[in-house]
């Protein structure tokens, strides 16, 4: 199953909780509005899992808990780029770790509270893939049942399904130019790649579009975003 958001679905949202076109200030701030946005249209990132609310249906993607069924069948929110490596990067994480940067880093709270980074999980797989990086792996899929994640828990490495790495990639440029987080040449030649061999899709342009609305920018690594469907209920 594919992410599919559509404007009108977030017009919608917009109109019924009064969300206003401006960057949530925080990460729980963030957390409602995402909620508001992919309520209609209720698709897990990871696995591609039908949800509704904080629930997940994980027959409807064969997904089978590793570990935890009950954190499994709730969603949370996760970050691409994980608030462990945009805090590892600032001067803030040394004084008091997330909280402090929480506190009293300004750059720190924009980045955590950002809507390109923030997709809906199944919480296991949050918890499961942790502040681990993204890399290609070559083990079969298997520890989560049809579900195509796959992540080495020896190696501290993730690998996505195919139908979002070139998100995830688009994602961490997008995030390294915005807060001048710094990508290592392994992450930059894998990200690079998968740029190139996930090439944006009608969804990832249809989000980019709808984030952008309440955001006030899009992510140029997806594409331009028009100011004046913003405005439109069509």
């Amino acid at each position: 199953m594919h992410l599919r958001w559509t404007l009108a679905v977030l017009l919608l949202a917009l109109a019924c909780t009064g969300i206003q076109a401006a960057p949530p200030r925080t990460f729980v701030e963030a957390k409602k509005v995402a909620r508001a946005l992919y309520a209609a249209q209720s698709v897990e990132f990871y696995c591609g899992c039908a949800y509704s609310g904080n629930r997940v249906n994980l027959k409807s993607c064969g997904y089978v808990p590793r570990k935890n069924p009950q954190r499994a069948a709730s969603i949370e929110w996760e970050h691409i780029v994980p608030a462990w490596v945009i805090g590892h990067q600032r001067r803030c994480w040394q004084h008091g770790g997330r909280r402090n940067c929480t506190r009293h880093d300004k750059t720190f709270q924009r980045a955590e509270a950002d809507l390109f980074n923030l997709v809906p999980s199944i919480g296991e797989l949050n918890a499961d893939r942790s502040n681990y990086s993204y890399a290609w792996l070559p083990q079969r899929p298997s520890q989560y049942g049809a579900c195509p994640m796959v992540v080495d828990f020896k190696a501290r490495k993730a690998m996505p399904r195919a139908t979002v790495r070139g998100m995830v990639a688009r994602t961490y440029f997008y995030m390294s130019d915005r807060y001048a987080l710094r990508l290592s040449g392994q992450e930059r030649r894998l990200f690079e790649a998968w740029h190139k061999q996930y090439p944006v899709q009608t969804w990832e342009r249809q989000r980019n579009q709808q984030l952008a609305c309440v955001m006030g920018w899009g992510n140029p690594y997806v594409g331009k975003v028009d100011p004046s469907r913003c405005n439109s209920r069509q």
